[in-house]
């Protein structure tokens, strides 16, 4: 029976004001963790300044004061330095953004299943919920 270890791996960069997360979205993120639906593999604060210089805080420094002083990060480093540099050059000057190393537990079962009955995974692709919700409204409006 193949069971991996880990599944499928997304990076989210998410933008803000100022240089923290705002309540809602540290709150979507913990719901999502607490439900396992999601496993927090890595978890870093990037922050542009007006200059275009980068700080970045890691996990550990802001996870009591994010409100997630019982989650363990799985995977701590798993985003590179260097990733984290490059993804800042999309961090607008003078704000900041969180950048997630999200497990997607359900498509870690499903990779799973498919490799029990012989199947592999060869590429799989993600549309944004914007553009999606974009194109179907305007299909229905057609």
């Amino acid at each position: 029976m193949a069971e991996f270890e880990y599944g499928p791996v997304e990076l989210y960069l998410v933008g803000f004001e100022g240089d923290r997360p705002d309540p809602g979205t540290l709150e979507a993120i913990g719901e999502l963790v607490e439900g396992g639906e999601i496993r927090l593999l890595d978890f870093l604060v990037i922050s542009r300044e007006l200059d275009g210089s980068v700080l970045i805080t890691e996990f550990e420094e802001v996870s009591d004061e994010y409100g997630f002083g019982t989650v363990e990060l799985e995977a701590i480093g798993l985003v590179a330095e260097e990733d984290a540099h490059e993804l800042a050059q999309g961090i607008p000057p003078g704000t900041s953004g969180a950048l997630l190393a999200i497990e997607l537990v359900w498509a870690k079962r499903l990779a799973s299943r498919f490799a029990q009955s012989g199947g592999l995974v060869l590429q799989t692709e993600r549309i944004p919920a914007p553009v999606v919700n974009a194109a179907l409204a305007e299909a229905e409006g057609e």
